[in-house]
């Protein structure tokens, strides 16, 4: 795990790097890990982590087990189709109001540019990182700073499955070039092509983490777990 600095808020930095391990698999769901661990690892006291960790566990990341410790969640079909589905229903309308401008795919542009170098170091925590940027420029031009956070937040409920379905079923510099057809509609002021391409975007990640969900967790996905993402994509295409 990343060395912290001191400079700014501890709680909020432990919370970013055990986010950036569940993210890189270097916590791994199931297993059972302690508070003194983290802070081992991290070279902090237990305070912070124990603050980060209540916070995680808030967002669905973890789960404490009493005197024990806590776990990384592992998340069922059902649960990923439902994510999935709302991540569809939020961000693809939204990216039919923000401006698709020559700025914006400019900013784009660098934030793809700054994935293709994280992929080809096969630096995960990097690359999600621009990845969520790259979003974030796209739902920013709708004006919605809540829509905004609950995005964040279901992303990050879902780091664990995505951490095991790269490399698994595609390759990081695959996922980078899944969002070029984004910016060429941005570059062409065509919002409703770049809402779309990211529908597109989103429907092809959601049914692989789903089928990861299945292959990790040996639940069979139900009918209606593809329905949900169906019905999400009717209602936005």
């Amino acid at each position: 795990m990343r060395q912290l600095s001191t400079a700014t808020n501890l709680t909020q930095q432990v919370a970013a790097a055990v986010r950036d391990a569940i993210g890189s698999g270097e916590l791994r769901t199931g297993d059972l890990y302690s508070v003194q661990q983290i802070a081992d690892r991290l070279d902090v006291s237990r305070t912070p982590v124990r603050e980060a960790l209540l916070g995680l566990a808030d967002a669905g990341l973890v789960r404490f087990e009493r005197n024990r410790g806590f776990r990384v969640i592992r998340h069922d079909p059902h649960q990923i189709a439902e994510i999935f589905a709302m991540r569809i229903l939020l961000e693809v309308p939204s990216a039919r109001v923000a401006p698709a401008t020559s700025e914006l795919a400019t900013a784009l542009e660098a934030e793809l540019a700054s994935m293709r170098e994280a992929a080809a170091a096969h630096d995960e925590p990097r690359f999600m990182a621009h990845d969520r940027t790259f979003h974030e420029l796209v739902l920013a031009g709708a004006g919605n700073r809540t829509l905004l956070q609950t995005v964040d937040g279901l992303r990050d409920s879902i780091l664990a499955v995505r951490a095991s379905t790269v490399d698994a079923s595609r390759s990081l510099a695959q996922v980078a070039d899944e969002h070029e057809p984004i910016i060429t509609a941005a570059r062409a002021g065509d919002a409703v092509g770049m809402a779309r391409a990211l529908a597109d975007h989103l429907e092809r990640t959601g049914r692989l983490l789903l089928a990861q969900a299945v292959a990790e967790t040996g639940i069979v996905a139900e009918r209606t777990d593809e329905a949900l993402i169906d019905a999400a994509l009717a209602a936005v295409r």
